[in-house]
């Protein structure tokens, strides 16, 4: 049966639209963008740029009514204007009521808790003020209910000398859980109930930044352990009912305990490797997903990794890449630079996807890249 392909309008052209676009291209997808950022990684790659708000409700409402389906990049959009749109008989991937719960981390673990899924404790808090009456539950990561992005919005607080440091505003204090490593699954969900985890992948965050600074795929986790997350994604997702792609990142308990912390309901950074390393990327999911086609194979092919590429400490400027030719030269490894025209310390510029026989030849892989390549000014 044959089908016309949607007009898709994109909130936010940053590097995972970029992505996306490129995915788009195979299936033949026209996708529009909205973002504020006239110099976005998407500008002159999409059909149709639109520079403004993705937070703004007329902004959003008014481009998302010239499409046959809107979808994210970015979950912090103007949800009111979504649900406007959805009412109206706009499809609109992941839904609407969904990004709002995922917006709100209160909401969202609560959510895990009403529904029986694995997380840490946590207590809710309305300001600063309150970690002092639940001093009891130190140590614990402060979060701020709204807001947080990339590290940004999670505080540790040890100890009562720690609580200077507190947000004051409406968040959660999740108890901080003495983990082994720290997991990803990549779970993908179409309309006619159609579901498909990726492997599980292993994250090493970032010490200052608290992003994800490397990741290797699959996962050094049991085979016992590894179906234990791929049936928590599925059944998340499957009580969600969500469309789409879902990042759901967990702890492995150094106790064998697998908790969830939190959810992405769009493509993630711990699913960039797949674009080389599995039969289909994320990114291509993602659309097959929102557009109702079947899903496809999710199987890696091989040994993986992935590096952020960030801008150095101390430039701020046009960037520059130093040492590109040197890991070009280097077999597996495959860079994707996101098309921003200046760097700033600790900014996404890229990130670099290795290919390899062990997770060794990943790791080493990775140690020689990490010394080989830096995004000056």
């Amino acid at each position: 049966m044959s089908k016309s392909l949607p007009k898709i309008g994109l909130l936010g052209g940053g590097q995972l639209g970029r992505m996306l676009l490129q995915a788009a291209i195979d299936l033949d997808l026209p996708i529009a963008c909205l973002d504020p950022d006239p110099e976005a990684s998407c500008h002159t790659l999409t059909t149709q740029f639109t520079q403004g708000s993705f937070q703004d409700f007329d902004t959003v409402y008014h481009f998302g009514k010239q499409f046959d389906l809107i979808s994210i990049e970015i979950e912090h959009v103007n949800i009111e204007a979504l649900e406007q749109l959805e009412a109206e008989g706009i499809k609109v991937y992941p839904q609407p009521h969904l990004l709002r719960m995922i917006q709100d981390k209160r909401i969202q673990k609560t959510f895990f808790q009403t529904h029986g899924f694995p997380t840490a404790d946590f207590r809710l808090i309305e300001s600063s003020a309150e970690i002092i009456a639940n001093e009891d539950f130190l140590p614990a990561f402060q979060k701020l209910g709204k807001g947080g992005y990339d590290g940004k919005g999670v505080q540790y607080i040890g100890s009562a000398a720690d609580i200077a440091k507190g947000f004051d505003a409406p968040g959660l204090l999740e108890k901080a859980i003495d983990f082994d490593k720290e997991l990803a699954v990549i779970v993908a969900r179409n309309p006619q109930g159609e579901i498909k985890a990726f492997p599980a992948v292993e994250m090493v965050f970032h010490p200052v930044q608290n992003l994800v600074e490397f990741l290797v795929s699959p996962a050094a986790i049991s085979p016992e352990i590894e179906k234990e997350a791929e049936d928590i994604a599925v059944r998340l997702i499957d009580q969600m009912g969500l469309v789409g792609v879902l990042a759901v990142e967990m702890f492995l308990t150094k106790d064998g305990q697998i908790l969830i912390n939190e959810v992405a309901p769009r493509p993630h950074n711990s699913g960039h490797q797949t674009i080389r390393a599995n039969d289909t990327s994320q990114y291509e999911q993602h659309l097959r997903a929102i557009t109702g086609m079947p899903l496809g194979d999710t199987k890696a092919h091989s040994f993986s990794g992935m590096l952020n590429l960030l801008g150095a400490d101390g430039f701020t400027g046009p960037a520059k890449y130093e040492g590109l030719d040197t890991i070009l030269g280097i077999s597996g490894v495959h860079p994707f630079l996101y098309g921003k025209k200046i760097t700033k310390p600790y900014r996404k510029m890229g990130h670099i996807t290795l290919l390899g026989e062990s997770r060794e030849e990943i790791e080493q892989k990775a140690e020689q890249v990490k010394q080989s390549i830096r995004v000056i000014a």
